[in-house]
């Protein structure tokens, strides 16, 4: 039901034949799933679309086997678990591949552990102006694990501290990030309105690439989700690049406008798409 109600979305868009197409149709069958997401109260937008995705790939998924050594195809995921992965067009489009790599500070034995992502999630390091790239610097950079934190190395046989290290094997066709505005202050959770600068073209990520990665790793924006507001009174906008004509336009509730280039750069900007 969400992939058809999507799908007329899709069309209704496309087609050209309104002014503008509100969701509400797909919104309705969303909340049926996602009453979290009902009309009553502002609700997040990097949530509600990684429930999107989520709802979607499900829909959308196939199963695809793979054979072993014997020429024997595995399609039962509960008979060889490990032997058959899930794809979509959604993973096809937005599925993305992490490894972290934890070494022991003691006998320097490194392990990796991967780990898939549709979105990733970038601190802001600073509340003076500061670049997409210092958010991403400072999500890629080297941590320490100490304390409570510390790991079980199989070699020393004991808890030790570790570095982690985390770097993209696999990168996505369109990468999406969510800048962390809102961060918890004690009890407290507050907006971070931090002006942060973002390349509209060649934005380079081989810096945080493995070498094995994929070369092409230079990426245009093609869409911004912007929220104005506080916590609990705050208002939703984006702008999107045209596919065919490459114009921006900025979309607010009802109101459809072209942009420039130079106004797709906002301090409200939360939800990024390469």
């Amino acid at each position: 039901e969400s992939v058809t109600a999507f799908g007329c979305l899709m069309s209704d868009m496309w087609l050209g034949e309104f002014n503008c197409v509100s969701p509400e149709g797909f919104h309705s069958v969303l909340e049926k799933q996602y009453p979290t997401f009902s009309r009553r109260t502002q609700q997040d937008a990097q949530e509600f679309l990684i429930c999107v995705l989520n709802e979607l790939h499900e829909a959308l998924k196939k199963v695809r086997a793979r054979c072993d050594s014997s020429k024997r195809c595995v399609t039962d995921a509960k008979a060889s678990r490990g032997s058959v992965s899930e794809t979509s067009i959604i993973t096809q489009l937005f599925e993305g591949q992490l490894s972290y790599g934890i070494t022991c500070l003691e006998c320097k034995t490194t392990t990796d552990r991967p780990e898939s992502f549709t979105v990733l999630s970038l601190p802001i390091p600073s509340k003076r102006p500061c670049s997409l790239q210092d958010c991403l610097k400072c999500f890629f950079q080297q941590d320490t694990l100490t304390w409570n934190n510390q790991i079980h190395c199989s070699l020393c046989g004991t808890k030790q501290d570790a570095a982690v290290k985390c770097t993209i094997t696999k990168a996505p066709q369109i990468i999406i990030f969510h800048l962390k505005r809102f961060e918890w202050q004690g009890k407290h959770k507050r907006k971070l309105s931090t002006d942060i600068c973002y390349p509209v073209s060649s934005l380079d990520l081989s810096p945080y690439s493995s070498p094995l990665c994929c070369q092409d790793t230079e990426y245009s924006l093609c869409a911004v989700v912007n929220h104005s507001g506080f916590l609990d009174d705050g208002h939703y906008t984006a702008f999107c690049k045209h596919s065919v004509t490459k114009n921006w336009y900025s979309f607010d509730d009802a109101q459809i406008t072209k942009i420039p280039n130079s106004s797709v750069q906002t301090d409200r900007a939360y939800l990024l798409f390469y």
